[in-house]
């Protein structure tokens, strides 16, 4: 038999819990427990206890008081379970999403922040080419930034909800996990809390989107999305998933339950395992997603991103329970790299294959040679991931492409031995594009004009790769020797082509009539020679002037090479015989320029635009 005061403290127990009965007292309805005085509180946490010791303690008896206490327990638990909700309701606000942004950012070490650039507005591909087109955007960096820990877990600064608050749960969590309500516990804190989560998803632009809609997406508007992943990624794992953690640590952390699970790991997961797998599934959509060159940098940002967030991932899914998510997650990095791989691979090829066959006017620079150099210099910004990644040097079917259409690959082998094959890679990437523009460079009729379509477009690739530092440490200084090497030859290739015939103009051989200087000139061979150079020269002018060089110096460079070749040589001609035609009648008709006039048509060469029929000539 129960003592007596047991049982009256058991009715006094009883008697206080059916006061709080909701639904049979108004008053209970209308009221909160724990939104009162503390002691009334206090006192109805008491009660639930003596009906809990009663429950272990009391064998059946005659006037059914286990029976009673079963009820009480089950009136007890209702009431506690709407408290519990009512507390985690009243205390939890909207997170507000854009401090942490700012804590996660303000106070950072950036490990690439703003490094990769955006194309120049001269540098973008040709509209109609369906392979390389579009500007690389502005890359996110991943940066780290202080926090406090628990559990290795990096979280804010923030109280989620207050003290006295996870004082009151975690208060009622114990009488409910004890008296076998855990199941309506976790249920309870996981449909509060997972709104919360819903609602920063909604402030950070996480839609809910499966593998299937991501890869559906246009890629600008998955670029855009991208951007937004790795900002929120960042957002949710550091802050609002460690905080929930954290939460959850504090409320049900070393409760005892007759489940082998944790209270704490499993109300934790009930909360953050819908929003986990969402976050997660959009990266692995673009993992697995098809490949194309202008993906391969927002591809890499996200590898960085989630390489970066791993120890916090590890750590804050380090339980049994949370294994699937942990799974996910580690394995969408390998099939990120992959997926790099394979774009690096994919645009080898397509370089190899581009198969524009229409020549740029004026021999300017290939939009492919802009692109490609662009994207070539945009690779080696993520040269510390990629090293990584890229593991294998260029195939052999590459070797074998290389020897079928003759591609100097002769420096290469020697370069294996110190360069990374990343570094190989690159190098071949520019290999093939040397190639395709001396394919395309066949495509002018004028042979002066590929000449200067090539050393414009190699001389663009040297000084490309000089402007980037890590692109030259790369590719080398002696491979840019032999780059430079090219453009040179093709300077020197272009002018023999155009002024070897002009400058054949002004021999002396034909003019002289006996073979003697003193014997006399011969009036109508000077007359022809003067007619021949000033039609070669005035449709040098004509058509040059409409080609292009540029950039500056290089131009510059070749107009001196061009004065230094041609004013010396007309000047001599010029001292020599003019005074053999001035003498006679209409010699303006052949001396049309002084040595001044060639000097200023020359600085109309390369300019792009339409040069004059007739050269304006000074007053001799």
């Amino acid at each position: 038999m129960e003592p007596p005061e047991y049982r009256h403290e058991f009715e006094s127990a009883e008697k206080l819990i059916m006061r709080w009965d909701s639904t049979t007292s108004d008053d209970a309805r209308e009221r909160m427990i724990f939104d009162g005085d503390r002691q009334v509180a206090n006192r109805y946490l008491q009660a639930v206890d003596e009906i809990q010791r009663s429950m272990v303690t009391t064998s059946i008896s005659d006037d059914g008081n286990p029976n009673k206490a079963t009820i009480a327990i089950q009136i007890a638990m209702a009431r506690l379970e709407d408290e519990f909700r009512n507390i985690l309701i009243s205390h939890t606000n909207p997170t507000e999403i854009d401090s942490l942004v700012d804590l996660n950012s303000s106070t950072a070490s950036s490990i690439r922040t703003d490094t990769s650039r955006e194309f120049d507005e001269e540098d973008d591909y040709q509209e109609d080419s369906d392979a390389y087109k579009g500007k690389q955007e502005e890359n996110e960096g991943s940066s780290r930034t202080s926090h406090r820990s628990t559990n290795s877990i990096s979280i804010p600064e923030i109280d989620l909800i207050p003290p006295e608050a996870i004082y009151d749960l975690r208060n009622i969590a114990s009488r409910m996990i004890t008296a076998g309500y855990l199941r309506e516990c976790i249920q309870v804190y996981g449909s509060v809390r997972k709104s919360v989560i819903d609602g920063s998803f909604r402030q950070l632009r996480i839609e809910k989107l499966s593998i299937g809609d991501v890869q559906k997406l246009e890629w600008e508007v998955l670029e855009a999305k991208i951007r937004r992943w790795i900002r929120a990624a960042k957002v949710c794992i550091r802050f609002i998933f460690a905080g929930e953690k954290q939460l959850c640590e504090q409320i049900f952390d070393g409760l005892s339950s007759d489940s082998d699970s944790d209270p704490a790991d499993t109300c934790f997961m009930e909360t953050v395992k819908g929003g986990a797998i969402q976050l997660f599934n959009f990266a692995e959509a673009i993992s697995i997603g098809r490949r194309s060159p202008e993906k391969l940098f927002k591809i890499l940002d996200l590898h960085d991103a989630l390489s970066d967030l791993q120890p916090d991932i590890a750590a804050l899914f380090s339980s049994k329970s949370s294994e699937t998510v942990r799974i996910q997650a580690s394995e969408i990095l390998p099939r990120l790299g992959e997926a790099a791989r394979g774009i690096i691979s994919e645009f080898e090829n397509a370089v190899q294959r581009e198969p524009s066959r229409i020549p740029v006017p004026g021999g300017t620079i290939h939009p492919l040679t802009r692109y490609v150099m662009n994207y070539v210099s945009l690779i080696s910004d993520y040269k510390q991931t990629l090293i990584d990644l890229i593991v294998t040097k260029p195939s052999a079917s590459s070797r074998r492409f290389s020897d079928d259409l003759g591609l100097e690959m002769d420096f290469l082998p020697e370069l294996e031995v110190d360069r990374s094959p990343l570094a190989l890679h690159l190098i071949w990437i520019i290999i093939v594009l040397q190639f395709n523009l001396e394919s395309k460079s066949k495509l002018y009729k004028d042979t002066a004009l590929s000449h200067l379509f090539l050393m414009n477009n190699v001389h663009y690739i040297v000084q490309k790769a000089k402007g980037s530092p890590e692109l030259r440490e790369m590719i080398g200084d002696d491979c840019l020797k032999k780059l430079t090497g090219k453009f040179r030859q093709s300077a020197t290739s272009y002018q023999r082509a155009t002024w070897i015939g002009i400058l054949y103009c002004l021999r002396d051989e034909g003019i002289h009539v006996s073979g003697s200087f003193s014997s006399g000139v011969s009036k109508t061979a000077l007359r022809e020679r003067f007619k021949a150079f000033n039609s070669a020269f005035e449709e040098a002018h004509r058509i040059q002037g409409t080609w292009l060089v540029p950039d500056p110096q290089l131009r510059e460079e070749l107009r001196i090479s061009m004065l230094e070749r041609l004013l010396p040589a007309y000047r001599s001609f010029l001292g020599r015989f003019r005074h053999h035609l001035e003498s006679g009648r209409h010699s303006d008709m052949y001396i049309k320029y002084s040595v001044e006039d060639l000097e200023s048509a020359l600085l109309d060469f390369f300019e792009g635009c339409r040069a004059p029929v007739h050269i304006r000539r000074k007053s001799h």
